[in-house]
């Protein structure tokens, strides 16, 4: 089979596509034939020896896919072979097959083809975690959305509206902000051109927003921090921005705010029964018309490390996605 490989830490341009013998799946494991895979932030951090997760080399970066059932360990639940799945894999997810654990797989509902599926694991996953388990997001609260054009931004305006909230949507250009608004953003701020602080401070009355969804960190957190209701609460997502921001704590203990991580990949291991019941609701969602997953453009597996350069600059909207030809 075909990968798209990382022989050596690095940037996106010095993935090579070779010939690999295919993956041979463990008891627990079904193989996967992809037919497309999504292209995520950790995607550019992976390749660079950058991630909390440092795979031997050679690698497939890729963290996750969509594709069918090729092959099923014996211990791999109820998984046969002419599934439609979508699989977390970590890595591994740019070649033509991959195998993966049995538990971090799920049927692609009926009506999704393999390039939405591709697009939508991790991001409607991590924003639907942020959201319920992390922040608690309640009907008529406000909820601001940093970096809202991007993939896990889009999904968090998506989610917001359908959990009843009011979304402030904030992105770098007007370009950016049409298309938050178009996936329901009630609120938009272009914070290239005003002080976020001194927006959330107009649109909300002075009284600030109930939940920060932050990917982005940097100055923008500095800010958004600033801007938290009265037991207000801000996710700390990721770091696209390149910065790891420090928080004064003084501002969490005036506000009566709080703080939260969220790290979906870990939420999925360790609280499975909950990471499904979040899926069900998705997709009845994606059902329902409320998630509109936005895939901007698709490149084919020997142009996945374009992709991931492309993500890297910030120059993405929604998501990217290698689509595999079969």
């Amino acid at each position: 089979m075909k990968a798209l490989l990382c022989k050596a830490l690095g940037p996106a341009r010095d993935l090579v596509l070779e010939e690999v013998a295919s993956p041979v799946p463990k008891k627990n494991e079904i193989l996967l034939d992809v037919h497309a895979a999504g292209v995520n932030f950790p995607d550019t951090l992976i390749i660079e020896g950058k991630y909390q997760f440092k795979p031997p080399l050679p690698f497939s970066p890729g963290a996750e896919a969509a594709g069918v059932v090729a092959a099923v360990g014996e211990k791999a639940g109820a998984f046969k072979v002419g599934d439609r799945v979508m699989a977390l894999t970590g890595w591994g997810a740019f070649a033509e097959q991959v195998a993966v654990p049995f538990y971090n797989v799920l049927p692609i509902p009926a009506g999704m083809d393999f390039t939405t599926a591709a697009a939508f694991g991790m991001t409607y996953g991590t924003s639907m975690h942020a959201l319920t388990q992390r922040g608690q997001l309640k009907a008529g609260e406000t909820l601001l959305v940093l970096g809202a054009s991007g993939g896990v931004g889009l999904a968090a305006v998506e989610i917001g509206k359908a959990l009843g909230a009011r979304v402030i949507a904030a992105a770098s250009s007007a370009e950016k902000l049409a298309i938050a608004k178009a996936a329901g953003a009630d609120e938009l701020v272009d914070y290239s051109q005003a002080s976020l602080k001194d927006e959330i401070k107009r649109l909300t009355g002075g009284q600030g927003v109930d939940v920060i969804y932050d990917p982005v960190g940097g100055e923008l957190f500095d800010q958004a921090v600033r801007g938290l209701a009265w037991n207000g609460r801000l996710l700390v997502v990721g770091f696209a921005s390149g910065t790891i921001p420090q928080l004064p704590v003084n501002l969490a203990l005036l506000k009566g705010a709080a703080v939260v991580g969220v790290f979906w990949g870990a939420f999925a291991q360790r609280q499975p029964e909950d990471n499904a019941a979040n899926f069900r609701q998705l997709f009845a969602w994606h059902a329902e018309g409320k998630l509109k997953p936005l895939v901007s453009q698709t490149y084919a597996l020997a142009e996945g490390g374009t992709a991931i350069e492309r993500l890297a600059q910030r120059q993405a909207a929604g998501k990217l996605v290698v689509t595999v030809q079969r």
